[in-house]
């Protein structure tokens, strides 16, 4: 009997050593903004890709109040890979303090460039606003304090010769919040940094006649980079009829020092082997290009994505 447990034990030992080891489990959290906005469907979209594409990996979509929020978070290691505007990416490389930023955040690395920002400002048409300048004495939603779009509010203002001092009010509102707010006649304006046909916008002009404010090409040419001047086409919005000039800035999807270059480097290659996937979920996917996605990286590229970048003949 003994002779026949020493056995099994020894033949258990074996098969124990022998038996290949299991793929450590991979948690990647993907986080987005609000839910009303661009970076939620092309977030959720990506968690799906990711989920399917990675082995082992298992995924979760955090919706948050977008830029400043994510970057912290990425510093702190509470998510694998976020969204943000490329302003409140270099401010949080800083480290400036009236961003949100307490200390330069050192670990961020970018995996890609995505699509470009437009900002958008819609006024309800009866308050008679066309241009940034006519904001004046006007009630104005800014999105979260902090958040990339009320830096972007800020950044724009100062530009037209404006600042908070010269509105009527200024809120601090999710997307959606303020446009339920504008159609209960409570507010004004709404300004949202997204993709081009952001959602809650969509929502207001389907039921508000609204104005797309104009940001003159002069105010964005004075802002200097990462700004650019940008153009919201006509049909964007129920009711535009014409191009409104606005101001766009870049995108970014980032992620930790700490994440593992072979899991950065699978999420890369995953978004470019996805785009219609990612298009499908929001028309900005389609704005996403391999060609750009490496360009002038306003911090350093992680490891990972560097390696796929290379593997393209991109750098």
């Amino acid at each position: 009997m003994t002779f026949r447990i020493a056995l099994a034990t020894a033949f258990a030992c074996a098969i124990a050593i022998s038996a290949p080891k299991a793929e450590a489990e991979q948690f990647i959290n993907v986080l987005t903004g609000g839910t009303s906005g661009v970076y939620y469907p092309l977030g959720v979209a990506l968690s799906d890709i990711y989920g399917k594409g990675i082995e082992g990996a298992r995924t979760q979509v955090q919706a948050t109040k977008a830029s400043v929020e994510n970057l912290n978070l990425i510093e702190q290691g509470k998510g694998e890979i976020a969204f943000t505007l490329g302003d409140a990416l270099a401010l949080a490389w800083e480290g400036n303090v009236e961003a949100g930023f307490k200390t330069p955040l050192k670990k961020l690395r970018i995996v890609a460039a995505i699509y470009p920002n437009y900002v958008q400002i819609a006024a309800l048409q009866e308050a008679g606003v066309t241009t940034i300048a006519d904001m004046k004495g006007k009630t104005l939603s800014v999105g979260a304090a902090k958040s990339g779009t009320e830096l972007n509010a800020r950044a724009i203002l100062g530009a037209a010769g404006l600042s908070y001092d010269d509105l009527a009010k200024v809120e601090y509102l999710p997307f959606a919040e303020s446009v339920e707010l504008m159609k209960n006649r409570q507010l004004e304006a709404t300004l949202q940094s997204s993709g081009l046909g952001n959602a809650a916008i969509k929502d207001l002009a389907s039921s508000q006649a609204i104005s797309i404010v104009s940001i003159p090409v002069e105010v964005a040419t004075a802002m200097g980079m990462p700004y650019m001047p940008a153009t919201i086409p006509a049909g964007t919005y129920q009711g535009q009829d014409g191009d409104v000039a606005t101001v766009a800035v870049g995108n970014y999807l980032v992620t930790s020092e700490d994440v593992p270059e072979e899991v950065v480097y699978q999420m890369t290659r995953l978004i470019f082997e996805n785009l219609d996937v990612l298009k499908a979920a929001h028309s900005a996917g389609a704005d996403i290009s391999l060609d750009k996605a490496a360009k002038n990286p306003p911090v350093p590229l992680h490891p990972g994505a560097e390696r796929f970048y290379r593997e393209q003949g991109k750098l």
